[in-house]
């Protein structure tokens, strides 16, 4: 008798409502070698920001099959890593009561190209999945003049799709090739708008 009333008292119990943190991040970005990047990452939840929430990011080196946790932040503070690839280049460039949990990274290097992952967390609410960046480090100075092609804007348009396909097929070739590559889609992109803002 007493299980059937254990039983039907669970049955009765309201359900216990779960709600999800959806973290949004960009899937690529493209990075100057040398320079700081801010890796952008914002989230929504139902749930009232608390000093519970916390967010900690994550590096997955390129060809690599393991990550590394780098910073973590909690209740106002940063706790970045140690003895690690970012160690005194990592700053908080995010406001949790703005559902913004981005960072910055000094000096970027070659050996910076890799995943980068976000995952926020604010109780009750639970990640489903963490946001991914997949960084690329390019050489700087990449804005070369595409006008020694001597092309008009609207022919050079055209081009568009090759770069793409050029960067699809380099994601297997040797990071020398991808970062020209990528430099090359870069500077194509900043000639255009160079062309569209005369």
């Amino acid at each position: 008798m007493c299980l059937v009333l254990l039983l039907s008292s669970l049955c009765l119990s309201p359900a216990v409502q779960v709600s999800a943190v959806e973290v949004i991040t960009p899937e690529e970005m493209f990075v100057e070698n040398g320079t700081d990047a801010k890796l952008p990452c914002t989230f929504t939840s139902l749930e009232v920001i608390s000093s519970a929430a916390s967010v900690s990011w994550s590096f997955q080196p390129e060809g690599a099959a393991t990550r590394i946790s780098f910073f973590y932040y909690s209740n106002g503070k940063s706790y970045p890593g140690k003895d690690i690839p970012f160690k005194d280049r990592i700053t908080w460039a995010g406001d949790l009561n703005k559902k913004d949990a981005s960072i910055t990274i000094s000096n970027m290097q070659f050996r910076d190209n890799g995943t980068y992952i976000c995952d926020v967390k604010n109780p009750p609410d639970i990640v489903v999945k963490p946001g991914e960046i997949r960084v690329r480090v390019v050489e700087k100075d990449l804005h070369a003049g595409f006008s020694i092609l001597g092309h008009r804007e609207e022919n050079l348009s055209e081009w568009g799709p090759v770069f793409e396909i050029l960067l699809t097929v380099g994601k297997s070739a040797t990071p020398l090739v991808f970062s020209f590559l990528g430099r090359l889609k870069m500077g194509f992109q900043a000639f255009l708008i160079g062309c569209n803002s005369s």
